[in-house]
């Protein structure tokens, strides 16, 4: 970098700095996802995500990265930054702990040699003409404008930084926008809208005609979460033929609250309807985003007399997906016809220790390959990858379906030879063809309730199956979770992706020895990654059975750690 570059440089960076100090006494922690916090103190942590993302930007050659603003299913005080990758998935795991240093700066010049220290390791050549690109997005919370223009100018801290205000969205669409940048594709909303559109109606139009059964009822009563997901379904909804949607809980002005007593987290953890939804609704398939549209379940109330509902979960969508992919590459690989075409792939379904027993047993017991990672998206997403095609999802539904380039490239190359031959009215060449439209219409970059549910509803159809159909797929294992607080939850240290307690080394004992008494019965403990408590999960044939192992095992964890 010239020498005028450079105190250009330093002199941006010294200057935001100075614009956005730290709060006294505050302190931010990159989690899962990104910082997130009280959105009235979240300015110096979003500005300073600007930077690091047009660094990123810098070191992958320009490439672009994508910041969203948003608090995902936080109530609406909250506010937070999260960071996409090239690829539209997580930023790389290795630059969290720069991130953490970074958003923690304690003063301008801590933070200017931080940046230089870390530019001079990484080896970012600084300096260049538009070196970084960096894609923009915020949901609808009301601190949004505000930690946006933060952002701005944290991305404007780095000479050379282009900013890009792709507007009000949900957190998938920025993800797939920054992925589909990358790739050389289109990559507006207007081509998100585009895309799910016209996939959703290939998958409709490849329906067996013959298919016997139930019809699937066109009706579908979708809560929006006050936020974001609700704003855009309403967008595309009149665009989808073959399904007749109404929002609830839409974020229209005086509907609700963002968040508040509705959206997916919520119908999840508390199973019962969301705010809005009433008796006249009974019968009726339900789904459930949440604010910022990358979590998805699906509910049915089947009484009047009460609001308790019957829940499909992330597990049972991972389970309906399984089935419909692991069918239609049966019935390309095994279709019997006189035409020589296979597609072999590796199909891997990823879970965390969350997932309910029953949904492993069900899938193992189906021949296929199932796999554990920590929890946390961005471990699943990454292991994912390591398959042909990867299906992870956590109970809270967030999960997607990955497809590797070189699979999308076989399935490409089947379909036109079958589609030459005589055989584009053969079952394998639909079979190829609901594939090819299933990795159009699913957001392979991130976790997409919208893109979901369009897959869900597709694959509903196609099996001709009802509500009732898929909710006894397996019965769910009762559980039960538990927080405990102590004084460092760093003192549990976890294996074989949580499951295991290795220190401290009586722990793990004491849960076997209480797992034991109990039929079906499993528990593991892990530290949360956001606050001072340890969580406790147990499962067991009955739910007073699920609750005594959560209380045995949350006493051991007191006794030994609070």
């Amino acid at each position: 970098m010239a020498a005028d570059q450079e105190q250009e440089q330093r002199r941006r960076l010294l200057d935001v700095a100075s614009r956005f100090p730290l709060p006294s006494g505050c302190r931010f922690s990159y989690g899962t996802a990104g910082f997130r916090a009280d959105g009235a103190t979240m300015a110096p942590a979003v500005c300073r995500a600007g930077i690091l993302a047009a660094l990123r930007s810098v070191k992958l050659a320009g490439a672009a990265v994508g910041i969203v603003i948003t608090a995902s299913h936080n109530p609406i005080g909250d506010n937070g930054v999260k960071i996409a990758d090239p690829d539209g998935g997580m930023m790389d795991q290795q630059w969290e702990p720069f991130a953490d240093a970074l958003a923690n700066a304690p003063d301008p010049d801590a933070l200017l040699q931080m940046v230089l220290q870390f530019v001079k390791d990484e080896g970012i050549p600084l300096g260049g003409h538009h070196t970084a690109q960096v894609l923009l997005g915020r949901d609808t919370r009301p601190t949004g404008e505000y930690l946006l223009d933060a952002a701005l100018q944290g991305i404007n801290a780095i000479v050379g930084a282009h900013a890009i205000d792709m507007g009000i969205l949900t957190t998938p669409q920025l993800h797939w926008m920054v992925w589909s940048k990358n790739k050389g594709t289109k990559a507006s909303e207007s081509d998100y809208f585009t895309q799910l559109i016209n996939s959703f109606r290939r998958m409709l139009e490849l329906l067996p005609k013959d298919k016997g059964g139930y019809e699937l009822a066109k009706k579908l009563i979708v809560d929006g979460a006050n936020g974001i997901g609700g704003v855009k379904l309403e967008q595309m909804k009149a665009e989808l033929s073959g399904l007749d949607i109404i929002v609830r809980n839409s974020g229209k002005e005086g509907e609700g609250i963002l968040n508040h007593l509705c959206g997916a987290d919520f119908v999840q953890k508390e199973r019962v309807t969301p705010h809005g939804f009433g008796p006249e609704d009974v019968g009726v398939r339900c789904a459930s985003l949440d604010g910022d549209a990358d979590r998805l379940v699906y509910f049915q109330m089947s009484s009047s007399s009460d609001n308790k509902v019957d829940l499909v979960d992330g597990d049972k969508i991972l389970s309906l997906f399984a089935l419909f992919i692991r069918e239609q590459l049966d019935v390309i690989n095994n279709n019997g016809s006189q035409v020589d075409k296979s597609l072999p792939a590796r199909l891997g379904i990823v879970q965390t220790a969350y997932a309910n027993g029953a949904s492993t047993q069900f899938l193992k017991g189906l021949g296929l390959e199932v796999v554990f990672t920590p929890t946390g998206v961005k471990y699943l997403h990454k292991k994912a990858l390591e398959y042909d095609i990867g299906i992870y999802f956590e109970a809270n539904g967030h999960g997607t379906v990955v497809f590797s380039e070189d699979f999308i490239s076989q399935l490409e190359s089947l379909s036109n030879d079958l589609s030459s031959q005589a055989a584009n009215c053969s079952a394998q060449y639909h079979a190829a063809m609901r594939l090819m439209a299933a990795t159009q219409l699913i957001n392979q970059a991130v976790g997409d309730a919208l893109s979901g549910l369009l897959l869900v509803e597709a694959i509903l159809q196609y099996k001709r199956w009802s509500f009732q159909n898929w909710c006894e797929l397996y019965s769910d294992l009762p559980s039960r979770q538990l927080k405990v607080k102590v004084v460092d939850r760093s003192s549990i240290v976890t294996t074989d992706a949580e499951t295991k307690v290795s220190q401290p080394s009586s722990l793990q004992e004491l849960i076997d020895k209480e797992t034991a008494n109990y039929t079906q019965g499993r528990c593991f403990v892990r530290p949360s990654g956001t606050e001072d408590v340890v969580r406790v999960y147990a499962e067991a044939s009955t739910q007073v059975e699920a609750d005594s192992l959560a209380k045995s095992v949350a006493h051991h964890v007191e006794r030994l750690l609070g």
